[in-house]
Formats: C-alpha cells, sequence, structure tokens
C-alpha cells in the first residue's frame, strides 16, 4: 500500500480546487458557465501582441479589391454585434496564404487568409467563417482556453506529486498516462466545445447581419472536401464537418427567422468578391 504526503497533496489540490471555484462564476453567451482566470485586458493585449508579430511574418495582401470584400462581410457582421464590441474600430487584415482559415483575437483584430477565399465561395460563406470567428471573441474563448490550461498543469502538478510517492517503477508510465488523460478528456473536447458554440453564435451573427444562414452548410460541405487527415473526432480539437453540419441544421430554423426579419428591414449587405 503506497502512502502519500497527505498534508502537501491535501494543500495542493485544496489550491487547485480553489483557483477553479473562484473563476468558475463567469457565463458564456449560451449559458455555459465558464472558468475565467484571467484579466480581460491583459487577454486583449495578448491578442494584439500576437497580431502584430503575425503581421511582421506573413505576407499582407495588398490588392484594392479583395481588401473591400473582406471589409465589406466583416464590418457588416461587426455591426450586429453587442455594443461594447463596436466601441473602438477592428483591424482587419487579409494575409496572403493558402491556408483556408481566418481568425480573431481579443483587442478587436481579424485575419483573413487568401486561401480561404477560395473555398468560401461568396459573401455568405465568407459571412459564416468571421461570425465564428468573432463568436470566439464574444465568448472569451482565448481566456477560457488559457484558463483550462492553468487548471490542468495544477492538477497535474497535484498528480505528479502523489506519484512521487510512489515506490513503484511504473511511475513514468503512469505520468504519461495522466498528461494523456488530461489532453483527450480535458484540453481536446473543450476545444470542440468552443468550435461548436462559436457556429451556433457565428450563426446568429451572420443571420442578423443580412446574409444567408443555409450558406453556412454549403461552406461546411466544401470544407469537408478538403479533407480532415482522418482523425478520429474524439482525438480532433474541431468537430468533424458532419456533426458541425447536422449542429447547424439543428439551428437554422431560428437562423432563418433571423434572416427574415433583416430582409424586412430591406438593404441587404452587397459585397462584392
Amino acid at each position: 500500500m503506497f502512502t502519500l504526503p497527505k498534508l502537501s497533496l491535501k494543500q495542493l489540490s485544496v489550491s487547485a480546487l480553489a483557483v477553479m471555484l473562484l473563476g468558475s462564476c463567469a457565463e458564456s453567451p449560451t449559458g455555459r458557465p465558464q472558468l475565467m482566470l484571467f484579466d480581460n485586458s491583459q487577454v486583449s493585449k495578448l491578442g494584439i501582441q500576437t497580431f502584430e508579430e503575425l503581421k511582421t511574418k506573413t505576407a499582407i495582401n495588398k490588392d484594392k479589391k479583395t481588401n473591400q470584400y473582406v471589409q465589406c462581410v466583416a464590418q457588416a457582421v461587426l455591426k450586429v454585434t453587442p455594443q461594447k464590441y463596436q466601441a473602438n474600430p477592428w483591424e482587419i487584415v487579409v494575409f496572403e496564404s493558402d491556408q483556408v482559415n481566418a481568425f480573431a483575437l481579443p483587442g478587436g483584430k481579424i485575419g483573413v487568409y487568401t486561401g480561404l477565399l477560395l473555398v468560401a465561395e461568396n459573401q455568405h460563406q465568407l459571412a459564416a467563417v468571421i461570425g465564428h470567428e468573432i463568436a470566439h471573441v464574444m465568448a472569451g474563448h482565448s481566456n477560457e482556453r488559457l484558463s483550462s490550461n492553468q487548471a490542468v498543469q495544477a492538477t497535474l502538478g497535484v498528480a505528479d506529486v502523489a506519484l512521487s510517492a510512489m515506490n513503484t517503477r511504473y511511475k513514468a508510465e503512469l505520468s504519461s498516462a495522466f498528461g494523456l488523460g488530461a489532453q483527450v478528456g480535458i484540453v481536446l473536447p473543450f476545444s470542440r466545445v468552443h468550435e461548436t458554440e462559436a457556429d451556433v453564435i457565428g450563426l446568429d451573427l451572420m443571420a442578423k447581419a443580412g446574409f444567408q444562414p443555409e450558406e453556412s452548410v454549403k461552406l461546411w460541405q466544401n470544407m469537408a472536401k478538403q479533407g480532415s487527415g482522418g482523425t478520429p473526432q474524439i482525438l480532433s480539437s474541431h468537430p468533424v464537418p458532419e456533426n458541425r453540419i447536422k449542429k447547424l441544421q439543428k439551428d437554422m430554423p431560428a437562423a432563418l427567422s433571423a434572416y427574415q426579419s433583416r430582409q424586412a428591414q430591406g438593404n441587404l449587405p452587397r459585397c462584392n468578391k
């Protein structure tokens, strides 16, 4: 029978638990409880710093029409976000890269790669991606991600103390198992939760902005054609396209209602690719 250093382990466990409980009072826009351990201003500064670094390492597209197109779509989506996200102008940059990707960062930064413009076939599909990325910022996913990583490290620290007290030749194997368990059981699924939540919020944003929500399904069908490498969903940080599409279709009636309300107002976005 193994004997653990009870006082040290107890102290570490209580400390880790206290940190998690203190940060667990936040709530996402969809009503999901969140762990938030960092001040939002800190996360915004990190987002701005990351964006500035990226601009020095990745070529920036200078084509006027391409930039006007991306700006048109992004600004239309931003106009329907809560007022606090419109208080300051967002910086929107088109990066010259084959990556089929886009991102939004705390601190009011949006990046779109030219590779995405080959897969997002029209303004509606581009709005689906940009709405999704802005949703990550609205839901505080960067803060939550950093916080969950911090909590995982604290938990693994407790496990490491416990394993260090074990007089067993299997310590290395057990330690690796704990690390893999945290990655598969906490970190990766957490990211899938973020992606699904961003899909839900992003679908609502694009519809309220006057973009056709059904095009979000076509976008992910296009994405599926790009291939996902055959990675099982349980070991992926993103939902597989089929599951993503099913969720979007489930939420489509509410999105169509929002789109129809916006359509009745007239003056829908006309962003020419």
